[in-house]
């Protein structure tokens, strides 16, 4: 007897290796467990500073296989963080590397939130900006994006 994998199955299998390369090419590395890592570090340390509809709604656009990366350990009764300043921000993600002192936790949050301006509605992530703290605010890349009005789509400076 032979499996046939479905095709939604088949369908987020290939669009999350997809988003997963395309950070792996983002962050310079070779290694895909260590980027499913550091993606889900900074998926994490991102939901758990948005509100509960924004939380959902940037799960949404996620491949399901990623998004059950970004729900797992996830509590929507749970308090948001309040970690207001961006060392804070990143030091979260740097504790996961913590045995790993080459990798820096600036590098691997720039890469995903890169990612994100890549893969994500231009909506959506203006309105994750709009909610988080100030210095994290501050800090994504969203500067280099122009948004095509006339095809919708994200154009990227170099």
């Amino acid at each position: 007897m032979s499996f046939k994998t479905p095709h939604t199955f088949s369908k987020t299998l290939c669009k999350s290796e997809l988003w997963i390369h395309d950070l792996m090419k983002n962050l310079g590395w070779g290694d895909e467990q260590k980027t499913v890592i550091a993606l889900k570090s900074v998926l994490h340390a991102l939901r758990d500073h948005l509100p509960l509809q924004e939380t959902v709604d940037l799960g949404s656009q996620l491949p399901m296989l990623l998004r059950g990366l970004y729900y797992e350990g996830w509590k929507p009764s749970q308090k948001l963080r309040h970690e207001r300043h961006l060392d804070q921000f990143l030091m979260r993600v740097q504790a996961v590397f913590e045995r790993d002192p080459n990798i820096l936790a600036e590098e691997v949050v720039d890469a995903v939130l890169c990612l994100l301006n890549e893969h994500v509605t231009h909506g959506e992530i203006k309105d994750i900006i709009s909610v988080l703290p100030e210095e994290v605010r501050s800090y994504w890349p969203f500067k280099s994006i122009i948004y095509d009005t006339k095809n919708t789509n994200h154009v990227f400076r170099d």
